[in-house]
């Protein structure tokens, strides 16, 4: 049986764009399957205490700035750190990748081309047309995408996930689980597979 890491993420995350590729690198490297939960974040924040961007103090705002600056460099990832669309609805997304993610491998796929159309190409990803010419250019059926994106039990399915991160302690994005173990941040990715390397 293969390994499992629950992906706690959130489309709009600058960090979750800055981890998400090397994430699967990881994976891959070590064997081991990645599943990737979009959550909403803003039911994890009314739990865990935690606020939305614009409600957070001003230093804090600044500082965040200067860490995505740097981490930028650090990695050489490309990222626009004030996108033109953000933030953007992310209802329809996080819906349409969890409609992916109950049926195969490729919601990491589709969730790394939301996240670049975001902090890279500057793309709305709150349009229905740009998340159709995403979905499309990923290589998947967009018409049958949208489609199960809008069905009940693919809220369902989004709710469960929140309520199964809020469960397991998520308190922010990205979050890993592997092995029973929470690590918070892209930047606790050396731990992750460090993790890993040691089954």
């Amino acid at each position: 049986m293969t390994d499992q890491l629950e992906y706690y993420l959130s489309l709009q995350s600058p960090w979750t764009w800055l981890g998400h590729n090397r994430l699967f690198e990881i994976a891959h490297r070590y064997g081991v399957k990645v599943n990737c939960r979009v959550v909403d974040f803003g039911a994890i924040f009314a739990q865990s205490g935690g606020l939305p961007l614009p409600k957070r103090a001003p230093q804090r705002q600044a500082y965040r700035m200067l860490e995505l600056e740097r981490w930028r460099t650090k990695l050489g990832v490309p990222l626009n750190l004030q996108p033109k669309h953000f933030p953007a609805s992310e209802s329809l997304a996080a819906h349409v990748v969890t409609a992916v993610s109950k049926e195969d491998d490729n919601a990491g796929k589709l969730a790394g081309a939301i996240l670049r159309a975001v902090w890279v190409e500057d793309r709305d990803i709150g349009d229905e047309a740009t998340l159709r010419e995403i979905i499309s250019t990923s290589g998947l059926n967009a018409d049958d995408l949208l489609a199960k994106a809008g069905k009940p039990e693919t809220e369902e399915i989004w709710q469960q996930n929140t309520a199964r991160a809020i469960e397991a302690g998520v308190f922010g994005a990205p979050s890993y689980i592997f092995e029973g173990e929470l690590f918070w941040g892209q930047d606790r990715l050396e731990f992750v597979e460090e993790k890993m390397a040691s089954r």
